[in-house]
């Protein structure tokens, strides 16, 4: 119900507008009453009307010194003047001010409420719109996160220049402000699923760890295709290290909640320049790498020093440098990136000990073990055969595992190949995905509660991983295709049925007929109703 508030210094014309309409029967709260604008202007603020009926001559404060200070702090406000003064300078200065309408005493209730239904009419239309704009803004979401991660990318590279990380941070009105930065890298998967496989729970923590990131100050990105990344801005280094542990306190509380959710954090050096965030990232990288090489929750800190545990942060539990774990090797085979190559394989061999090249028998014994791990997955879980495996994987001879330069040359080139042979294995998988995804969206495009989160869960992937392979594989985030595919359909039926818009908005998954037209016009430039008699006018049937 709409809010009515009435400005008038006559007692005898404010009791009779506020008792000659009944202003509940035709839809509208008469919410309050004053007798001149200084009184009038605390008590707006406080009911904060629909509408403002007022005298345009009182005491204290003139009716349009109170409609310039409304409209200066509630725009959305609709005014009506009422007057007894045939100025024309009065009416002009009304309309600078954007009052609505300008009426003429004596006025009767009949004229006043045709006025105020007219001005009702336009509010909800206006708050219609709003809304719809509002919910474009969150369906596009996807888009900006997607955006974000882009120049999550950009920023980490390297080599760019302030000016070019500003201009690329404001497109996206990322504030990038501050005299200190770290980053954080976080993994979350759920002790039911290996790591990156699909699980609600996982995504509640996530947004769980989204609003920490608020609460602290940072800036939350999606990393890569299944993890985050938090930058923190500060104003020294004390700021910063505050900032990171509180993070990190809250979301261990967060994650004791899920007793099957598995983490691993990695937290980067402190730097001073925005064209240093890079070597944050990269000590964060180092420590991220250990994600591969232990079965613990834990938040490990890179440091020139080496890796270490710092203030409240998790200790990663040792690693017997007398065993070589092939479970640590298969874990990365299976979710490492090829970018991650050098660095796991640097800590890994770290982790069996600091001389573990050194020794030619154990240099040849680790190369053999990689190589065999590495066959093994090629063979059970690529599905590659024994034929497929010995060609592609070829065990060198002594020769060539002679030194330590040259064996850790092998074994970064195995590691390479195998996870290139990851990728083409997981293309193939993607294309299954998406075949399946588009078949679902086209079956289910008139179904409003169809979104990324929805499809995902039907393909059994995380709305992170969906929405990046959607992208990858169309060219365009998932609701971008969505939205055109469903603007194409109504189109359609515009041009080959007399349906009504409102109709066709429901049929294609738009059951609100305000959504369905603000969308419509936004992507395609006209409104429903301006299409059809264009396509008609065209000659096309109806």
């Amino acid at each position: 119900m709409l809010k009515v508030f009435l400005v008038e210094d006559e007692y005898v014309v404010r009791e009779g507008i506020k008792n000659n309409i009944d202003w509940h029967a035709h839809g509208y709260e008469f919410c309050g009453e004053a007798g001149d604008g200084e009184v009038a202007y605390s008590m707006i603020q406080k009911e904060k009307p629909d509408i403002v009926i007022t005298d345009i001559k009182m005491p204290f404060m003139d009716g349009l010194t109170l409609s310039s200070m409304i409209k200066s702090e509630f725009p959305w406000m609709e005014i009506i003047i009422l007057t007894g003064y045939e100025d024309f300078q009065f009416a002009r200065t009304a309309i600078k001010i954007g009052v609505s309408c300008y009426l003429l005493k004596p006025v009767n209730g009949e004229s006043l409420l045709k006025e105020v239904d007219a001005l009702a009419e336009k509010i909800r239309e206006k708050k219609a719109e709003r809304e719809a704009a509002k919910r474009y803004e969150e369906e596009m979401r996807e888009r900006t996160e997607l955006d974000k991660r882009d120049f999550f990318n950009f920023l980490v590279k390297g080599g760019k220049n302030v000016p070019e990380i500003i201009s690329e941070s404001k497109k996206l009105a990322i504030d990038l402000t501050a005299l200190r930065y770290n980053i954080v890298l976080l993994k979350i998967w759920s002790d039911k699923h290996d790591i990156g496989e699909y699980s609600n729970s996982v995504l509640k923590v996530e947004d769980g760890v989204r609003r920490i990131a608020d609460d602290v100050g940072a800036i939350f990105f999606d990393f890569k295709v299944e993890g985050t990344a938090l930058l923190f801005k500060g104003d020294d280094d004390t700021d910063i290290e505050r900032r990171i542990n509180k993070a990190i306190e809250k979301m261990k509380v967060l994650f004791s909640e899920y007793k099957h959710i598995r983490y691993f954090g990695a937290i980067g050096q402190t730097v001073e320049r925005i064209t240093e965030i890079h070597t944050s990232f990269d000590w964060a990288s180092r420590a991220f790498a250990h994600l591969y090489l232990t079965s613990e929750n834990a938040f490990l800190v890179g440091s020139k020093e080496g890796l270490r545990p710092e203030n409240n942060v998790d200790i990663l539990s040792e690693i017997d440098p007398k065993h070589i774990d092939r479970r640590l090797m298969k874990r990365f085979l299976r979710a490492g990136e090829e970018s991650e190559i050098p660095i796991f394989l640097e800590e890994y061999l770290n982790n069996i000990g600091d001389n573990a090249l050194q020794s030619k028998m154990l240099r040849q014994y680790i190369a053999m073990d990689v190589y065999f791990c590495v066959a093994d997955f090629a063979e059970n879980e690529l599905g590659l055969t024994r034929k497929d495996v010995e060609e592609k994987f070829s065990f060198p001879g002594p020769e060539a595992l002679s030194d330590e330069g040259s064996t850790q040359e092998f074994l970064l080139a195995l590691l390479e190949l195998s996870l290139k042979l990851r990728e083409n294995h997981t293309l193939g998988r993607y294309h299954d995905v998406m075949r399946e995804a588009v078949t679902y969206i086209s079956e289910h495009y008139s179904d409003e509660e169809l979104s990324l989160m929805t499809l995902a869960a039907h393909v059994n992937f995380s709305p992170n991983h969906l929405s990046a392979i959607f992208k990858q594989e169309t060219g365009q985030p998932f609701i971008k295709y969505l939205t055109d595919y469903r603007m194409n359909m109504a189109k359609e039926l515009l041009r080959r049925s007399s349906k009504k818009s409102t109709e066709i908005g429901s049929l294609v998954g738009y059951k609100d007929p305000h959504y369905f037209s603000y969308l419509f016009k936004k992507t395609q430039g006209v409104t429903p109703t301006q299409y059809r008699s264009m396509k008609r006018s065209d000659g096309e049937d109806a």
